[in-house]
């Protein structure tokens, strides 16, 4: 059976702690893997990107493989195809699929009649792939991601959901800070093994207190449009900036998935400044990518590497 990477609770936490080690291996020798020689990746885009995109598409490369990069009008999905057929059509050419889409449900339904693994570039509900990527990140700031707390600020939205399932995984402390209607469910499900935690506030300056970092996304996202000025209204009092900076823990750094509005979720001061590390972030999303992919495919993290 296929494993897949659908929201990011498929991993344990000794396998994330693994990934992560990987991954920063990977990112110190681009070129050291041939986990992905002589074998192909469907990477499908039903939604716009910039960096999921760059980031797979030279991560497979880079890992000796090819990037096969399907927009949902090249596809027979256009024209009521099943994803079943689909599912089972990939299946017998490429090693692994990508999807970035909307529903959760359509990359469910792939993923149960795929035989190759399954990777959640992003959908509504989740975005694990950039979680990776944020922990990879706190990782080369920090010695041991246990016991760090990480405060969101923001709608509860899936990287929100994303960076709790994830971290809490591997160990963070993470605070999420929302208006009413747009919070994180409270009933959300953290990994059995996960030895983080996660608490839900109102108020952005109890969120951040004692973090070393404060994350943020756009308020307005990708099938937001016709409630835009609502939720900027109902947002404005969670803007990333200086002061919200300075009621973290010294030394706090900002965090963002991008792309970003700046003046509204973030200051320009603080996305071009000099705390944050979201550019780093955004190179990050590569590295731990190729390591998932180590993973999936079937190169063992400890030796993927070397790989034949």
């Amino acid at each position: 059976m296929p494993r897949h990477f659908l929201t990011g609770a498929e991993l344990s936490a000794d396998e994330l702690r693994a990934l992560l080690d990987r991954a920063l291996e990977l990112k110190a020798a681009p070129l050291s893997s041939h986990a992905l020689r002589a074998r192909s990746v469907a990477l499908i885009f039903q939604k716009p990107s910039t960096r999921t995109r760059l980031s797979f598409e030279v991560g497979v490369h880079e890992l000796g493989g090819h990037a096969v990069v399907l927009r949902s009008d090249e596809l027979q999905l256009s024209r009521g195809e099943a994803l079943r057929d689909t599912a089972l059509v990939l299946s017998r050419h490429v090693a692994a699929v990508g999807v970035r889409t909307g529903p959760q449900q359509m990359l469910d339904q792939l993923a149960a009649h795929s035989a190759v693994p399954v990777v959640n570039m992003l959908t509504d509900s989740h975005h694990p792939c950039q979680a990776l990527a944020d922990l990879l990140t706190l990782r080369e700031a920090h010695d041991s991601l246990h016991g760090l707390r990480v405060a969101y600020v923001g709608d509860g939205n899936n990287v929100a959901r994303s960076l709790a399932i994830l971290g809490s995984l591997a160990g963070l402390h993470v605070a999420v800070a929302s208006p009413d209607g747009y919070a994180l469910e409270d009933h959300l499900a953290l990994p059995a093994d996960a030895p983080g935690s996660l608490t839900l506030h109102r108020d952005p300056r109890e969120a951040v207190a004692g973090a070393s970092a404060v994350y943020t996304d756009v308020w307005v996202s990708m099938g937001d449009e016709a409630t835009a000025d609502a939720r900027r209204a109902t947002l404005a009092g969670y803007r990333l900036d200086d002061a919200l900076l300075d009621a973290a823990a010294p030394g706090a750094f900002a965090m963002h998935d991008l792309p970003a509005h700046p003046g509204e979720e973030i200051t320009a001061d603080v996305l071009y400044g000099a705390r944050q590390r979201i550019w780093d972030q955004a190179e990050n999303r590569r590295h731990a990518q190729k390591a998932l992919l180590e993973l999936l495919v079937g190169g063992a993290l400890d030796g993927a590497g070397d790989g034949a």
